[in-house]
């Protein structure tokens, strides 16, 4: 296993190439946990995430020959951005297999640091091992994102960071892809401080480091699901296995409604923007079983596309009860537009869309169905929106 001075060298390595991220108090995460919460905002990393952290601290420590031969790596996008920048710094040839789906800002950064890429398969995994095929077809130095302990060194330089900025942390948590980030974090916090809680997070449809540990064995997942594509990995490594076993205290669970959720909030109250993968340890501080404590939240990575922050915006004000749409069954007369209209002013309900429908979905000849969408301020508020409905005879359904 790792020891602090590994840590402690891999520190002076990366600090060569790294930002500084300094944590950030957030009172709104806060209020949400009850707990005192902290942002490690690696999604403020050069590469826009932690992975510069192990593809820098891995490669640097090669020998010649090994560079010579040019590296390949596989990477659901952040770690190939970090293997290609250190490779471009060094000097050095790289090759990166990427998933065929990965988001397109994640492949042209990639090409943009003079990387070559390969996009196979559709999940990580079948992306590892077309690179496992090229590596020994073309005698390429391997480097892994995540079972790797030179890796793990460079990620485990975060929590000397943490530490050493809030040294009375009482846990921190973090997002679990293969489990090179939270090896590598657990193991130097422990040494340093043996008390502090590890806390994993992954999402419900890839919990491949759960799975592990449940079965005490490494479990290939049949599929994962999840909007988190950078943890979107069947299997954890072998050697991040026995670094969880041995160091995380807990891992939890969240779902892409939970993440969307997240996002919304560290994007209004931070004017931060995280990809779905870096802010899965956000999503988890709801999940915690004690109050009052000091946690930090490692926001690992911030490779998103626009499309993509529309999408989560969108589906997060609904999920939050922020975006209210309905519908509602009238009489098919005139001055009923009118009373909706009245029923939601009265309600402080900002309308921004309305479709009048005299043609579908009437529960009798003589309605008409209207839908509405608009703004609202929670679910309390869009209960007293129905409820308003509900005094004036009119019974609504929720859509959205």
């Amino acid at each position: 296993m790792l020891k602090l001075e590994d840590f402690q060298a891999a520190k002076k390595r990366v600090d060569e190439v790294i930002m500084e991220t300094k944590l950030i108090h957030s009172e709104a995460f806060s209020d949400e946990c009850g707990n005192d919460v902290y942002i490690k905002p690696e999604n403020l990393q050069k590469t826009g995430a932690f992975k510069i952290r192990g593809a820098y601290n891995k490669i640097v420590k090669l020998d010649d020959e090994a560079k010579k031969r040019g590296l390949i790596a596989s990477s659901a996008g952040n770690h190939a951005q970090g293997v290609a920048y250190a490779a471009k710094k060094l000097g050095v040839k790289a090759t990166i297999c990427m998933p065929a789906h990965t988001p397109l800002i994640k492949v042209e950064a990639t090409k943009a640091h003079g990387a070559d890429v390969v996009l196979y398969g559709d999940v990580y995994d079948e992306a590892y091992a077309k690179a496992c095929e090229l590596q020994e077809k073309e005698g390429y130095t391997f480097v892994h994102p995540f079972d790797d302990e030179d890796v793990m060194e460079g990620q485990g330089t975060i929590a000397l960071e943490i530490l050493d900025e809030l040294p009375d942390a009482d846990a921190i948590l973090v997002p679990i892809g293969g489990g090179g980030l939270i090896s590598g974090i657990a193991c130097a916090a422990k040494a340093i401080n043996p008390n502090v809680k590890i806390i994993g997070v992954e999402p419900e449809g890839a919990a491949s480091a759960l799975a592990a540990i449940q079965e005490d064995q490494i479990t290939l997942l049949k599929e994962v699901n999840t909007i988190a594509d950078g943890t979107a990995v069947k299997q954890i490594g072998a050697k991040t296995f026995e670094y969880i076993k041995k160091y995380v205290d807990e891992i939890v669970l969240v779902d892409d409604y939970e993440l969307m959720e997240a996002f919304l909030l560290l994007v209004e109250k931070h004017k931060l923007v995280a990809e779905g993968s870096g802010i899965l340890s956000l999503a988890g501080l709801k999940k915690l079983k004690f109050k009052g404590k000091k946690v930090v939240s490692l926001i690992s990575g911030g490779n998103i596309d626009v499309m993509t922050i529309s999408s989560m915006i969108n589906k997060g004000l609904i999920s939050r009860g922020r975006i209210f749409t309905f519908s509602v069954q009238l009489p098919d007369m005139p001055g009923q537009l009118e009373k909706v209209s009245h029923i939601l002013n009265q309600c402080n309900a900002n309308v921004v869309g309305v479709e009048h429908n005299q043609f579908k979905n009437f529960a009798r000849f003589s309605e008409v169905e209207l839908r509405v969408t608009c703004e609202t301020n929670g679910e309390s508020h869009i209960k007293t929106i129905t409820d308003a409905f509900d005094k004036e005879g009119y019974t609504i359904t929720r859509i959205n």
